[in-house]
């Protein structure tokens, strides 16, 4: 016995309406701390103990990637939408 769905029933789509310019802002933070980070370590490294440099290098980047990473996946997201299709447009895709 097979299942058919009713005629009247309304189809959806999923699309992403994410674009380079909703995540650039993101990317340009992550950059600048990224060269934070490398700065902070190279400034540490002419030090007596670069055993520092590491720690801090490793701080900066384990600390911030949690809240980058938060702050990218709500972006994507907020940016994926149901878009209500017809059923005969469903067909011609498949």
């Amino acid at each position: 016995m097979a299942l058919s769905a009713p005629a009247d029933q309304q189809r959806y789509q999923l699309r992403c309406t994410l674009t380079f310019g909703d995540i650039y802002g993101q990317i340009l933070i992550w950059m600048a701390v990224i060269v934070v980070s490398l700065a902070a370590g190279l400034a540490l490294m002419g030090a007596s103990r670069p055993l520092f440099a590491l720690v801090g290098v490793g701080l900066i980047l384990v600390l911030s990637l949690p809240f980058l990473l938060f702050a990218f996946t709500t972006t994507l997201l907020n940016h994926i939408a149901l878009v209500p299709g017809s059923v005969a447009s469903s067909r011609e895709a498949a």
